[in-house]
């Protein structure tokens, strides 16, 4: 390891662009902590605090949403987007085109950039007109032209944090979105200590070393997952060169994109009864604050969350993993999977292959997501929960940026010869 911290440092245009990466969360961490002036922070965040649904919304906002900061909306709006151009490229022939050339995804990249802009104007409405409606009287006395210039100043502040992701990511360290999700999470942890601290003596030290092993077991779990893979074997024709090589397909390849999907679905019904919760129409009120309630069931709110996240592990698997295209550029390159025909039945083999393993991703994306409501069901204390989701952010984030690191080592130690 030391090694390789030493390797960092003699590699000047490595150890810059590590030091520019650190530059610019250090920049977003002052932006999340700048508030837009009129809103009672302490009463956001205990209404943050007491509600699972957009305490998970917080999350990957990077923490600056209970802060009501000029980064209150973080880059949910550009990874929103991002998702609506996957999802059209599944249904759009000419996108699904444009996703294969450098040029097209180019083309992609800059319509997904300009689409950020009126999600993020619609999210900050929609947050600011929710919090102005509900009963801790988080925003009071807000005029039209406090409205506006709310939003204006939200808007700004995504597009500033999609400007600094992508020059993260430019830098080859990792992907700057998940960085700053990453650095929103991590700076959120001293405070999750005091409280930890504060709430726990050493009279309860079976309790600290019970939840310490939880959390263990669950950082081992996420690693084994994010890292697992089946190794398809593939033969090339002998007229190829005779070699062979393995296919990997990874146990989790849709990462945490079906827990945005889910935290999107299940928070939407809620955010929208409280646009109706205060309707002159007595029965339209009524049955927004049933919505409501509804989905304040800690049980219901648990079931939906799973099931959602399950199936769209299963559908961003589909977008994303094309068996048909794979098998036809094995046919194409002269290889084929041992045992097994070229082209529709290889293309059927490792659709096969990937739904079994898909599975047990898919499961443990769904008890990940699920599991500070089995951690407060089982130990029924509100207080005392693993933040799954956090923890498989934090743990792919960290593998990601170290690949990267050490491949672009790697590449350095050829270049000598």
């Amino acid at each position: 390891m030391f090694d390789k911290l030493i390797k960092i440092y003699k590699a000047k245009d490595l150890r810059n662009n590590i030091l520019f990466v650190l530059a610019m969360l250090v920049i977003f961490r002052i932006a999340a902590h700048i508030p837009i002036p009129g809103v009672d922070v302490v009463a956001l965040k205990d209404f943050f605090a007491s509600n699972q649904m957009f305490g998970l919304m917080n999350v990957f906002s990077g923490g600056s949403m209970q802060n009501f900061s000029i980064v209150m909306m973080g880059i949910g709006p550009y990874i929103t987007a991002s998702i609506i151009f996957q999802l059209l490229g599944m249904i759009v022939p000419s996108l699904e085109e444009m996703q294969k050339e450098e040029q097209g995804r180019q083309k992609i990249n800059m319509w997904t950039r300009w689409l950020t802009v009126p999600l993020a104007i619609l999210q900050s409405f929609g947050m600011i007109t929710l919090l102005r409606r509900s009963s801790a009287s988080i925003l009071t006395d807000v005029s039209f032209f406090d409205m506006t210039a709310m939003i204006i100043t939200i808007t700004a502040g995504t597009v500033f944090l999609m400007w600094i992701g992508e020059l993260i990511t430019e830098k080859k360290i990792g992907n700057g979105i998940s960085l700053l999700i990453f650095a929103g999470i991590v700076s959120g942890l001293p405070q999750i200590v005091l409280q930890f601290k504060a709430n726990y003596t050493s009279q309860d030290l079976f309790l600290i070393l019970g939840y310490a092993l939880i959390v263990i077991v669950t950082i081992v779990s996420v690693v084994f997952i994010t890292e697992g893979q089946r190794n398809i074997p593939v033969q090339y024709a002998k007229q190829a060169g005779g070699t062979s090589s393995t296919l990997p397909l990874r146990v989790n390849m849709a990462g945490v994109i079906p827990i945005i999907f889910a935290i999107s679905v299940v928070v939407f019904p809620t955010m929208l009864a409280n646009f109706f919760v205060n309707a002159k129409t007595a029965w339209i009120a009524s049955f927004a604050q049933n919505v409501i309630e509804f989905f304040q069931n800690q049980l219901i709110y648990g079931v939906i969350y799973f099931v959602l996240v399950f199936a769209f592990t299963f559908f961003y698997t589909e977008v994303v993993f094309h068996p048909t295209q794979i098998a036809e550029n094995l046919q194409r390159q002269g290889a084929f999977i041992p045992g097994i025909r070229p082209g529709k039945n290889t293309s059927d083999y490792l659709t096969q292959v990937t739904h079994r393993i898909v599975f047990a991703g898919a499961l443990f994306l769904s008890v990940i997501a699920v599991l500070p409501l089995l951690m407060q069901y089982f130990t029924g204390n509100q207080s005392l929960a693993v933040g799954g989701t956090s923890l498989l952010i934090v743990v792919s984030v960290v593998i990601e940026t170290v690949k990267q690191i050490e491949a672009q080592l790697t590449m350095r130690e050829y270049d000598k010869y």
